[in-house]
């Protein structure tokens, strides 16, 4: 992966936050890992909120929404980076 793509990967990790701490992707540890094909032009995104999630049911869904919302941003980021490529969260 080239350095310019590996700085706009961190730029992405980095302005993407959890809206209830205001900590980004990159500090919490959100993204393990991304892959990128470039025959396919697809960037892979490898994400662990599950490791994250609270015992409580009740916090469990509140955690399992913010989630989401960061997910939709991380993607909402990604193709304003990467308009040419696929992104795909596994």
């Amino acid at each position: 992966m080239d350095p310019m793509m590996k700085d706009k990967i961190d730029s992405v990790l980095d302005r993407v936050t959890d809206p209830e701490s205001d900590l980004s992707v990159a500090q919490l540890g959100l993204v393990k890992k991304i892959r990128y094909c470039e025959e396919h032009k697809l960037l892979y995104v490898f994400t662990d909120f599950v490791s994250r999630q609270p015992g409580c049911l009740t916090c469990a869904g509140i955690a399992m929404a913010l989630s989401a919302s960061i997910l939709k941003n991380l993607e909402t980021e990604f193709q304003k980076e990467f308009p040419d490529l696929t992104i795909e969260f596994v």
